[in-house]
């Protein structure tokens, strides 16, 4: 019989489309079962243990790395991985954890094997359209994969038990959604009318998004892409997330060609601002797209070229499938990015339409209860039946 008060684990990170859904799932286990213990482990990267600190839970360190890129690697990755694996089943049983969540990432594989050793339930979060090693080799093992896309399903083990939850954002993006949801007109489908701008004078938005870590092929292509454009900019705002270590370049790169950006390093307040935008360029993680979705923004999508498996590229394709956004596929890519980025991002700044067309369809994509769904699963697997989260 499960503990009345039971220890959950979410386990991963390092890059925040790993993260971030899993804080948002904490939330809602939280909220619903208040008596649980949570806890977070990961890489113990500074941006990540401020992240889910500040979200009010406690953050433990497993050493892991990734998989090796040189030779000069493969023995750290050897040695750290295994110190992590013997830290993860050491962990488990000190804390008396009763259920993993595993997120992805390398931190995600040592604690999730080490609970499947110690017989300890554990689910997967699948954020991509192309399942993870981690989620191909343990799915048939785990209590439940939940996954974000259908597409996950040919490539696991067809005994594997799979829910199609979609991918959890950030619990702003949620929050934001529900409120301007339950403001448009009754009777009308929240999920098919667009948003529309919130609160700017009449002025268009363009957010590039280079990721928390930066995407540097965007930066050092956008300025030279809206260069081109520049006739098409007149009424537009555009708003530049570098990443870290890359604003200094990027606003230089602004200055000269001319265009006028705000470029910035993080953005804070992202599902406001994406909320009060009209187009985003940016990577196509999961959780991207997730929020994306949530916001109703359309998109120039141009996934990271060195993704394992291409799993960016395929997450891009099912919503290319949907209408929502235009795709630029770097790696097949036969000119230069910035021509195809302004060719691209040219029909989406001109054709008011479009945008409204394609803003509807990407509303049509979201999954509000995703983490809900997930909290769901969980309480299923400690306790054998579920309360009415989806209700609450």
């Amino acid at each position: 019989m499960m503990a009345a008060s039971p220890h959950i684990m979410f386990a991963g990170g390092g890059a925040p489309g790993q993260l971030f859904p899993g804080i948002a799932v904490a939330s809602k286990v939280a909220q619903f079962m208040p008596q649980a213990k949570i806890t977070f482990a990961g890489p113990g990267k500074c941006r990540e243990r401020h992240a889910v600190r500040s979200a009010g839970y406690q953050y433990l360190t497993i050493p892991s790395k990734p998989l090796p890129q040189n030779p000069l690697q493969a023995l750290r990755f050897v040695t750290d991985n295994l110190a992590g694996y013997c830290t993860a089943k050491w962990t488990l049983r000190e804390q008396r954890v009763s259920l993993v969540v595993g997120l992805g990432g390398h931190t995600s594989t040592s604690v999730v094997r080490a609970a499947a050793e110690k017989g300890i339930p554990f689910i997967l979060l699948e954020q991509n359209a192309i399942p993870s090693r981690t989620t191909r080799w343990l799915s048939r093992a785990a209590t439940m994969v939940c996954a974000a896309f259908e597409e996950v399903r040919p490539h696991l083990h067809i005994q594997a038990p799979v829910k199609v939850t979609g991918n959890p954002a950030r619990p702003a993006f949620d929050q934001m959604y529900q409120r301007i949801s339950a403001s448009r007109t009754e009777g009308g489908d929240a999920k098919t009318l667009p948003f529309g701008r919130l609160g700017r004078d009449g002025q268009r938005r363009m957010v590039i998004l280079g990721g928390a870590g930066g995407a540097r092929s965007l930066n050092e292509s956008m300025p030279f892409a809206l260069a081109q454009l520049k006739e098409c900019l007149v009424d537009w705002q555009i708003v530049h997330q570098t990443g870290e270590g890359q604003l200094q370049e990027t606003e230089s790169r602004y200055r000269k060609v001319g265009v006028e950006a705000l470029a910035v390093t993080y953005i804070d307040e992202i599902a406001s601002v994406l909320f009060a935008s009209d187009l985003a360029v940016c990577r196509s993680g999961g959780t991207t797209l997730a929020e994306l979705a949530l916001a109703g923004v359309p998109a120039v999508l141009v996934p990271y070229s060195h993704a394992r498996d291409d799993q960016q590229l395929a997450n891009a394709k099912v919503y290319v499938a949907s209408k929502t956004c235009r795709l630029i596929d770097e790696s097949s890519q036969a000119g230069s990015l910035d021509k195809a980025l302004a060719r691209e991002i040219t029909p989406m700044l001109v054709d008011e339409n479009l945008r409204k067309t394609m803003s509807a369809n990407m509303r049509s994509m979201a999954r509000p209860d995703a983490s809900a769904e997930i909290a769901a699963a969980i309480q299923v697997a400690l306790f054998g039946t579920r309360g009415d989260l989806l209700a609450a």
